[in-house]
């Protein structure tokens, strides 16, 4: 079976165990795939994990309110979880969508996926102490439907990386800083989980990075301007925002986006 027709399975598979094997045996072989095809990629009419969440509009999700109950915990990691799962498809997408790329590419967004399931595996296992599985709370569609819409190289790291991943090195400061406010001994477990997180994020948004900015020279486009352009018509009314200015200026963003982002981002 072709790479790409592994990767299609594994995209759709709701099976998790069965996928993470899918995923492992892909990966141990990764040298020896051939990532050339003249085939039309699919566009996935739902999550794969349709199967076992309940998908709701973003202001029907429950709100992730404080940190003393068992409920409000899973509340917390549950959101978290959902991400890390949604990150390991959208890893594989980039690399099933977009063919006859550089080697490097393939191999890049195949190390993000393995970093995003021992991420997904590291807070799932914090959900589940809690009493709580994946699946028990109502989930949004966001980032699947903004990778329904992104289906060209340069929107799909403008948005994706860019957008969402780099937005959640911020989202993972604000959440560490507020868990270091309890005295709860599993806080302390949460955090140590989130900064292994959040330390191995930075690359992935630097991939995006570099694979925005290698579509831009290929095409012949100012990046800044481009990433811009893009966001704006993704997003009409986006508002400033509040940055891990050090995370995203590792990853690579310029100070000049930092600004534009927030004008009163220190860098």
């Amino acid at each position: 079976m072709s790479f790409y027709k592994n990767l299609e399975k594994l995209i759709q598979c709701s099976d998790i165990d069965k996928k993470f094997k899918m995923f492992y045996k892909l990966w141990e072989n990764k040298e020896n795939l051939n990532f050339s095809s003249n085939e039309k990629p699919k566009i996935f009419e739902k999550p794969s994990y349709a199967d076992f969440c309940e998908i709701v509009h973003p202001a029907r999700v429950p709100r992730r309110r404080g940190f003393e109950t068992p409920e409000k915990k899973a509340v917390l990691l549950h959101a978290i979880v959902h991400i890390e799962y949604s990150a390991i498809d959208l890893a594989l997408d980039a690399c099933y969508r977009f063919r006859n790329l550089p080697k490097e590419f393939y191999l890049d967004w195949l190390e993000v996926a393995e970093d995003e399931i021992r991420h997904y595996k590291a807070i799932n296992t914090l959900l589940e102490k809690t009493g709580y599985k994946y699946g028990d709370f109502p989930v949004h569609s966001s980032l699947f439907e903004a990778s329904q819409k992104t289906q060209d190289l340069l929107s799909r790291m403008a948005i994706i990386p860019r957008w969402y991943e780099a937005g959640g090195l911020d989202a993972n400061e604000k959440i560490i800083k507020k868990l270091q406010k309890t005295n709860d001994p599993f806080a302390k477990d949460v955090i140590d989980a989130l900064l292994v997180i959040l330390k191995e994020e930075i690359p992935h948004v630097q991939k995006g990075d570099k694979w925005f900015k290698w579509e831009c020279s290929r095409q012949n486009l100012e990046p800044v301007e481009t990433y811009f352009n893009i966001v704006d018509k993704f997003f009409k009314d986006w508002k400033k925002k509040n940055l891990n200015v050090a995370a995203r200026l590792k990853a690579g963003f310029t100070c000049r986006e930092l600004k534009i982002l927030n004008e009163k981002a220190e860098c």
